[in-house]
């Protein structure tokens, strides 16, 4: 048994887009993964069941972070799940654009649309589940962690790249601030602490309007530098390596994984 096969790992968000690739590519790793999920227990259970055909080990834990009692679902679930093992990697990939479940504030297609529009509602969510929720769980996780353990958090590209996402683009920033720090208080346990920030990546529910917008898809590949969209996989290959032995002497970092998107102006034509 190799030491990637006798580790666990919890991946919020876990179920579906970038977090499903994740826990796929962790329990292809050998790792036993809880996949976490808010709403949708039949598509964290297709995300299980695909690990276990792939011959991999995971289960699902259910927790919605914008309610109180969520932080103490999720560790339930994963406690009852690990059986008794420590934890040795989290990662932080539950987030949310907008507030689709309250009628009061309309999903409009998923985003939040610029500053003016933006609702008390949405904005607190948004935090709450991006900001709040990461910060807890991480804060619950490491009376159960290992020493030498990996934590890393799903940021975005929006950070560095003024799209009209107000709320978001700053919850992201909030999140990245968390790591370095964190990175630097828990180096004398030997966990390293690490962000990964993706563009827009294809294959992901947020990011279906790329089909429905004529001439997304060109104008994304045409303004990245590798010329094509991100896939959830290149996403997962980057967590995977912050998670492994490999990595070890890496913390309190910040890795673009969005494929050079907006890194210059692009010259007509191209």
């Amino acid at each position: 048994m190799t030491p990637e096969q006798e580790k666990t790992a919890l991946v919020t968000g876990g179920s579906r887009g970038i977090g499903r690739a994740i826990a796929r590519r962790l329990a292809a790793d050998g790792m036993l993964v809880a996949v976490h999920y808010a709403q949708r227990k039949e598509t964290a259970e297709e995300t299980v069941e695909s690990i276990s055909r792939a011959g991999g080990r995971a289960f699902p834990v259910r927790a919605d972070f914008a309610t109180d009692s969520g932080l103490d679902e999720l560790f339930a679930g994963l406690e009852s799940g690990l059986d008794g093992r420590p934890l040795n990697v989290l990662v932080n990939s539950a987030a949310v654009y907008a507030t689709p479940d309250d009628p009061a504030t309309p999903q409009r297609d998923g985003f939040v649309p610029g500053f003016s529009g933006v609702t008390p509602a949405e904005f607190d969510r948004i935090f709450a589940v991006n900001v709040r929720a990461p910060f807890f769980v991480t804060q619950r996780a490491l009376s159960l962690m290992a020493e030498g353990g990996r934590i890393v958090y799903v940021s975005s590209a929006v950070t560095r790249i003024a799209w009209p996402l107000f709320p978001y683009a700053m919850s992201k920033g909030a999140l990245e601030m968390l790591g370095p720090r964190l990175a630097n208080e828990l180096g004398s346990r030997g966990i390293t602490v690490n962000s990964v920030a993706p563009g827009i990546t294809d294959d992901t529910e947020t990011n279906s309007w790329l089909y429905e917008v004529p001439g997304a898809v060109d104008g994304v590949s045409g303004m990245t530098a590798l010329r094509r969209l991100g896939r959830p996989d290149d996403i997962a290959d980057v967590v995977a390596f912050l998670a492994s032995d490999a990595a070890r002497w890496v913390t309190g970092q910040l890795i673009d994984a969005s494929g050079g998107m907006a890194l210059a102006p692009v010259p007509p034509g191209m």
